[in-house]
């Protein structure tokens, strides 16, 4: 599997890396999916303290036991679970993100993070103080590059401002197209957009018509779009999942895609999808079968 740079950190992911939210809680059934998704070729893997209050994490850790030095891992901060754990709130300050880069290296049995990202934003953040910890902790060694995963182009760019951030991960499909106008800004900053979402919530694979038979919109696709835009693409090609992943990374902006997997199969059939040939031709007609939207909202005045 190809690698590319994550911005100008030095640090290379795969061109596939495995969102491991999805994984089970079952230590054995997880340890399968990652020995697959490593045996195909995928070197990044990206979680955060968030998912299943941290017990995400130590699955990781633990799948990864072993296996660290070949691996760039990646995991996020800023999201506080509440005590009565009924929900989480926001907390981007020095003190909380110093304190928990430390209960994720032990969950993770690592002594280093590669890739420590801001999990969400604010225009109220205090951004500068959150940057000051990042930098902190790449030289005290705990982490050797950071970014942010945002949709908010208001925020990723305050935060790119600021700082020598390495990636930004935005939400990013054949069905959502609205982080296009932000890749020239955020290259411009020396930074890579790592993508999430690229298959739509299962819409852009082989069982698309039936994930749209159980949807009610998408975006800014009503049910009736979808079925209209889906029925077009099929007419150029019988690879949906193959196409899904080529339309992401061929914009050279893109470092990485992280694809989810709760089961083995599930990321073997991505990355068989990813080495499939997809024509430019193919890539070039169906585009203009796509909406081309914009964020409407948290916008920031580009010149």
């Amino acid at each position: 599997m190809k690698k590319r740079e994550l911005g100008q950190s030095g640090l290379f992911a795969s061109e596939i890396g495995l969102g491991c939210m999805s994984l089970p809680t079952n230590n054995g059934e997880a340890q399968k999916i990652v020995d697959a998704a490593i045996d195909h070729g995928i070197t990044y893997f990206d979680t955060a303290d968030l998912y299943d209050k941290g017990e995400n994490e130590v699955v990781v850790g633990h799948a990864l036991k072993g296996k660290r030095h070949n691996i760039l891992l990646a995991t996020k901060v800023g999201n506080k679970w509440r005590e009565d754990e009924a929900g989480w709130t926001w907390d981007s300050s020095s003190s909380y993100i110093t304190k928990q880069v430390k209960e994720s290296l032990t969950r993770l049995q690592t002594d280093y993070i590669d890739l420590y990202q801001l999990h969400g934003g604010t225009m109220e953040d205090n951004l500068e103080e959150a940057v000051d910890a990042f930098e902190s902790l790449k030289k005290e060694g705990l982490i050797r590059a950071y970014g942010i995963s945002s949709i908010r182009p208001n925020v990723v760019n305050r935060f790119l401002e600021k700082d020598q951030a390495s990636s930004v991960m935005m939400q990013y499909s054949m069905l959502d197209r609205r982080p296009e106008e932000w890749f020239e800004l955020i290259a411009s900053h020396g930074a890579s957009v790592v993508t999430r979402g690229s298959l739509a919530k299962g819409l852009l694979t082989a069982e698309a018509m039936k994930r749209v038979g159980d949807s009610k919109d998408y975006g800014e696709y009503s049910k009736e779009l979808l079925l209209e835009t889906l029925s077009k693409i099929g007419k150029h090609t019988e690879d949906l999942t193959g196409l899904a992943l080529a339309f992401v990374l061929q914009h050279k902006q893109v470092a990485a895609i992280v694809a989810g997997a709760s089961s083995e199969k599930q990321i073997t059939s991505t990355i068989d999808a990813y080495h499939r040939s997809i024509s430019t031709n193919d890539l070039e007609q169906v585009t203009n079968i796509l909406r081309d939207d914009r964020y409407k909202e948290h916008r920031i005045k580009l010149g």
